[in-house]
């Protein structure tokens, strides 16, 4: 009688026998595979969907009873608001991919900060991170602000930017804070006034747009001047339908 053949089985390999360095490895490679494809996910869905809130917008609400903001689709914003925007907070959005190094490194030559953090890092920071300096965030800041640049359109990072910024205690979106500041619509924004808005943003809660000191006067100005001149060399285009 022929011998009935028999299939060897295959060991399996028990993670309890490996070494625990190489456990601690494996954990530590799945752990970084699972959050970066959360990242990922919540980043595409953000490309999709408008955040219902920010964890700073929340926390303001909390303190204050309640925010001001009014979700308003790009198309539905003044032009001019977003060339100012951009000529006030990172004139070469349309030139780089989510950092501008000319912008850091004159940043890191004057030891400030401020100038370095483009339209789409503070994007970044307000959608999906939190408020602060710790290095945690800026690493994560540093790691998503890529991701956000390659998924979304910019046009879209410029809608989320504006429609999440603050532009006073509890005024948030440029919607609320074109009513909040002038009573007008966002769409009917006028140079001057999208100008003033934008000359706010670094400091919302100590300067005004309806009642500007003659900083933000002369600030205004030169946002102004800067929005036309980014609207005709062409670095506004790629946010401009």
């Amino acid at each position: 009688m022929a011998r009935k053949a028999t299939s060897k089985k295959k060991p399996v390999q028990k993670t309890e026998g490996l070494p625990w360095r190489k456990r601690l490895r494996r954990w530590v490679l799945r752990s970084v595979a699972i959050v970066f494809l959360v990242v990922v996910a919540l980043v595409a869905l953000g490309a999709l969907i408008n955040p219902p809130t920010t964890a700073y917008m929340f926390s303001e609400g909390r303190r204050l009873g309640g925010v001001k903001q009014t979700w308003v689709s790009i198309d539905n914003v003044a032009p001019v608001m977003a060339r100012s925007a951009v000529a006030a907070e990172d004139a070469n959005f349309c030139q780089h991919w989510g950092f501008d190094l000319a912008a850091i490194k004159l940043a890191i030559e004057q030891g400030s900060s401020r100038g370095a953090s483009t339209i789409s890092q503070q994007t970044v920071k307000n959608v999906y991170l939190w408020h602060g300096r710790l290095w945690v965030r800026k690493a994560a800041e540093a790691l998503i602000t890529p991701l956000v640049e390659a998924i979304w359109s910019k046009r879209r990072i410029i809608e989320v930017y504006l429609n999440i910024a603050e532009f006073d205690e509890g005024v948030f979106g440029v919607e609320a804070a074109a009513r909040h500041y002038f009573g007008v619509a966002a769409a009917d924004l006028s140079g001057t006034q999208a100008a003033r808005l934008a000359a706010i943003l670094p400091s919302p809660k100590t300067r005004s747009a309806s009642k500007p000191s003659g900083y933000v006067r002369k600030r205004a100005r030169q946002v102004r001047d800067g929005a036309a001149t980014i609207g005709r060399d062409g670095r506004a285009d790629c946010f401009e339908s």
